[in-house]
């Protein structure tokens, strides 16, 4: 039998680029999505028919009936958030019982990750991140610290007790000691994490095993990715990133799945760029034109309702994250924004000191020395939103695309002219891509 086939899907930006409308769109084609990285953090918004879904947890091919959804390993899993998008997703009529999965391997978020990560980000003289202040760091600090508690543990009621009666020791010690942070009662939350507990082990399972027993009876994968490239831990804007592997390596780490069984790597970045949070950003506009793209574009986000920071597509960062993804398809989100501007800028190179670089700062301090160079490409000045055959989209807009291709070094094989899942149109390239990653595809729905 021929193993299933696989595509990752990552952010080639810092988040933000429409993720999770593309991967409710490929979803269709796919047996199975699995999320493999990040926590609560990470707002997807898709629209369906009008009805707005924001998923924070849970991978957007719940949507999609038939489908199977994965929580993977290299997720930090809020119970009672988990819990909450359950209730959300139900009470809209989503078949969520039987098509979850949650990795039993997956670390827990506790309410003393909240305590420290909120007290530290507030804290005098540090550095502020801008993180959700929602727990994710810290949950990852304790699972590289190997003092984590797992999906595995939570179901483990005598362990529970042990760890929360433990681990309530010295984080209240630490928090009051550094922060002055009121203690958390661990008796409380013994009983709250209890209860979560027995809601939540219907879900649970090793996915590992759940996902490489459906390669081999021949099901697509999908892996959904959180964030941006430029916020991976290890290859983002450091220290102004999340905490864990957003590139699409994170997907094999992520979810117990071979570095062999990934067959393409799919980059989504918006036809401009925004970021959230402080950090470098060569490309901001500061000034009118990125309050106008803010407002056509309804940058806020979706988990927090904080304004993105705005500015123009930076395509030695794309070639970046191309990189080091191994990107070979992209798709362009939102180009329907850019259709009211005369001119728009692209930053098609890097300078330090006057001299052309190609490399990507290592430090924040690096990126402040940048110098951009940027080429003004026309506008089309007419309206894109809803087109759905390339053909019908103005020359100008054509133009630009055909440039952001030819610059980025990927192939672009979707373009997204607004939320809807019917504004997309597909090049034909990448339809028969998409026909050879799931024609091997049983329609078997097995259980694990």
């Amino acid at each position: 039998m021929n193993r299933g086939k696989t595509a990752v899907v990552v952010g080639a930006q810092w988040g933000d680029e429409g993720k999770g409308k593309i991967v409710d769109v490929l979803s269709e084609n796919f047996s199975i999505v699995a999320r493999y990285a990040g926590g609560h953090n990470a707002g997807h918004t898709v629209i369906i028919n009008g009805r707005k879904f924001i998923l924070q947890l849970i991978p957007c091919g719940v949507l999609r009936a038939g489908r199977r959804s994965v929580i993977g390993n290299g997720v930090v899993l809020d119970p009672m958030a988990f819990l909450k998008e359950v209730d959300a997703l139900c009470a809209a009529g989503i078949q969520v019982a039987g098509n979850l999965f949650v990795s039993n391997r997956a670390h827990v978020i506790l309410p003393y990750h909240r305590m420290i990560e909120l007290a530290s980000e507030n804290a005098p003289g540090r550095v502020k991140i801008g993180t959700t202040s929602r727990g994710i760091g810290p949950a990852y600090e304790d699972k590289m610290g190997r003092r984590g508690l797992r999906v595995a543990d939570l179901l483990d009621l005598e362990l529970l007790k042990t760890h929360i009666d433990n681990a309530c020791r010295e984080k209240n010690l630490i928090a009051h000691a550094l922060f002055n942070s009121e203690p958390l009662d661990p008796d409380k939350m013994y009983a709250e994490y209890a209860a979560a507990s027995e809601k939540i082990a219907p879900f649970v399972c090793d996915t590992a095993l759940l996902l490489n027993k459906a390669l081999l009876r021949g099901e697509s994968v999908m892996f959904e990715g959180a964030q941006g490239t430029m916020l991976d831990i290890d290859h983002g804007t450091y220290p102004f990133v999340t905490s864990s592997s957003a590139t699409s390596g994170g997907a094999v780490t992520g979810t117990g799945i071979a570095p062999t069984a990934i067959d393409t790597v799919v980059g989504v970045t918006k036809a401009y760029c925004t970021r959230v949070g402080g950090g470098p950003f060569p490309t901001e506009a500061s000034d009118e034109k990125g309050d106008a793209l803010r407002a056509r574009g309804n940058e806020f986000g979706a988990v927090t309702g904080r304004p993105r920071r705005c500015g123009w597509i930076d395509l030695p960062l794309l070639r970046y994250a191309g990189m080091i993804n191994g990107i070979s398809w992209l798709v362009v989100t939102k180009l329907d924004v850019l259709d009211e501007f005369d001119q728009i800028p692209v930053c098609v190179g890097y300078k330090v000191d006057g001299k052309k670089t190609d490399a990507v700062p290592a430090q924040d301090s690096g990126f402040k020395k940048i110098e951009c160079v940027y080429r003004k490409m026309p506008g089309w000045r007419t309206s894109t939103q809803g087109i759905t055959k390339l053909e019908k989209l103005p020359k100008a807009a054509r133009d630009y695309l055909t440039f952001l291709e030819k610059e980025s070094g990927s192939r672009i094989g979707v373009i997204s002219t607004g939320p809807e899942r019917e504004q997309t149109m597909f090049v034909s390239d990448f339809r028969a891509k998409l026909q050879e990653l799931t024609q091997s595809k049983t329609q078997a729905q097995a259980k694990p």
